[in-house]
Order: structure tokens, then sequence, then C-alpha cells
């Protein structure tokens, strides 16, 4: 409990940097739990996975500083100072969540990805030459159930395109939204891959939130706003849900399953079935595949690598040429895969 941090800059907690935060500490109102000391702890935050069973999102937070700070007061920012925006780290982040960028019928119950049963996510960390050595430039995102590859789903918000995260999405994002570009302020994609270069801890948890009645993930949020304003709407919940003490009396048995964590380059950490019963590993997404669609193969050929692996690109050794019926395409001087 020394050692947390986040974009938010946190303080709320009762140690950092291994002494109590008890200066000026200020017992919460709605959390027994709870409260607010004199000092933060920030720090550059990846969220990979905040979801339920309603919505998801994946966000990047990049901050000025890739190390662990500690900072005082309203200068923090964050959710716990007067001024969201006055600290050293975006806490608003740039946010993927298929719902809020216009497909409602990709993520949840008996949808596109069904939320009833187990799904695999897998997050890739692409970077500006194809090494794992360069710079951060794009955050992709799929999934794998019952043995199909689900690409991300398609922003259908105007002049926001892609189902992928970069700079220029969040710029074109933040602009439709009319949201203030702090992702862009505090270092962007480049930001955020110095805080990851610098070393993260893996953090799981389950948990309520009694700042903002996790509106923001799965609702219209601001509540005041229109669901039909660009943004607004992430999810299908009501904007009076998601209170903790109604949480906390109502779904104290609620839980969630973390399995088979892995981490490794491109398209090693899972595979996928085909429709020949074979197994092949997969690469990647495509950026311009359709929410609707799904990975199916051919038994015509096997020869070449599969659908969405990497098959060529500056320094790459691999395979050149795709199994039938797909073709090599060329993403960047640095990426091509099979599409």
């Amino acid at each position: 409990g020394t050692g947390y941090c986040d974009s938010q800059c946190p303080r709320d907690l009762k140690l950092i940097n291994g002494q109590a935060n008890v200066e000026g500490w200020e017992p919460s109102s709605n959390d027994v739990n709870a409260g607010t000391g004199n000092y933060g702890s920030c720090c550059a935050e990846m969220d990979i996975w905040e979801a339920n069973s309603i919505s998801t999102a994946v966000t990047p937070h990049p901050c000025d500083d890739p190390t662990q700070t500690r900072c005082s007061g309203d200068a923090c920012g964050g959710t716990y100072s007067n001024d969201r925006y006055s600290g050293t780290c975006d806490p608003d982040g740039c946010d993927f969540n298929p719902y809020r960028m216009g497909n409602q019928s990709f993520y949840g119950p008996s949808k596109i990805v069904d939320t009833k049963s187990p799904f695999t996510v897998v997050t890739q960390f692409i970077t500006n030459d194809g090494t794992s050595t360069g710079t951060l430039s794009e955050i992709k995102r799929f999934y794998v159930q019952n043995g199909k590859v689900i690409p991300q789903s398609v922003s259908t918000i105007s002049a926001v395109t892609g189902n992928s995260i970069s700079d220029s999405f969040c710029s074109a994002q933040k602009a439709a939204f009319g949201d203030r570009d702090v992702f862009t302020q505090h270092g962007g994609m480049v930001g955020m891959g110095a805080g990851l270069a610098d070393g993260m801890v893996l953090v799981m948890s389950l948990w309520d939130d009694h700042a903002a009645n996790m509106l923001w993930l799965d609702s219209t949020y601001p509540t005041a706003s229109s669901s039909t304003t660009p943004g607004a709407a992430r999810g299908s919940c009501d904007i009076y849900s998601g209170q903790p003490i109604d949480v906390e009396a109502n779904n104290a048995g609620a839980y969630v399953i973390y399995s088979n964590i892995k981490v490794g380059p491109l398209g090693s950490t899972f595979s996928s079935t085909n429709s020949s019963g074979t197994t092949t590993t997969v690469t990647t997404s495509s950026t311009t595949t359709k929410a609707t669609s799904t990975t199916t193969t051919t038994t015509s050929s096997t020869t070449g690598a599969p659908q969405y692996a990497q098959c060529g690109g500056i320094n790459w050794t691999g395979a050149t040429t795709c199994a039938s019926p797909y073709t090599c395409q060329k993403q960047s001087d640095y990426y091509s895969q099979c599409l």
C-alpha cells in the first residue's frame, strides 16, 4: 500500500513515498474508508481494461514525468482537486469506448463481444519503427471469443476514423466531442510510451465509484448532457445507476475472473482456430475491418503467414507471403500485414 500512483494524482492514498498522508486529511463525505490529504501520487496510467458487462474502455493517460512523483494540494489536479487540469498528468486520457465511438451493438450481453461468455482481451502496443525499442505510436485492441478474432469496432463519429488509438485519433476525438485536449498537452503517445518504458505494475481490482458512480464508463455523462450530444453516451445504464450504496447492498456477490495473463511479442500470447480446425497465431487486428466481421480462413492454402500476421516492413525477416485468400498489405514502411 505504499507505492500506488496514477494519472489522477490521487490524494486519497494513506501512504505516499513511505510516509503517512495525514497532513490536511479530510474524511470523505460518502465513504467511511476514504478521505483526502494534502499530497497526491502521480504517474502515467494505462487503463488496459476498464469494463463491466455493459461498457468497456481502453485509455492511455500520459504524464509530463514518466516516473512517480508526489504533488501537493490543488496543484495535483485530477479528481481530488478544485482544478482538474492543474497537474502534470492527463486525468481524462484518450479513451476508446465502442459505445461512445458510435457502435452500440458491439459490446455487451448477446452482442458481437458477448459479455455473458468468457473472452480474451488483446492489447497491442505498436511502435513507429516496428521494433520493441521504437516510439509508441498506436494502441490496438481486439478480442478472441469462441475461437474467433473480433477486431475493435470502427468509429462512426464524423471526422474520427479508425479503430485504434493514436495521436491523430485522439486529437480528432477531442475536437469532435468538445473535450479539452490534455492528452496532447502531456505528451500524447510519446508520453504514454515513456511511462511504459519506465516500468509499470499490473493492478487488478473490482471497484465502485464514489466520485461519479461509474457513469463516465456506462451511462450518459456528464449527466446534464443529452444522450445525442457527441461523446456523452458511453453506455446504456441509467444516469441514476451505479451509486456505491446501491451497488454494495444489492450486488455484494459481484465478481470477475482474470486468467491466462500473458505478455510477449505481437501474436505470441494467444491463438485462434480457423474453419479447418487448425490453430493459427494471430498477430494484430485491422484498422479497416468492420465491427461485424469475424476472422475466418479457408482450407485452400496453408502456405504463408496467417490472417493479421505481419508480412513485411523495414528490418522484417519473417514470412512475406500470406495464406490464401489473404494478401500482404502495407500499413507503413515498417509494418505490413495479411488482410
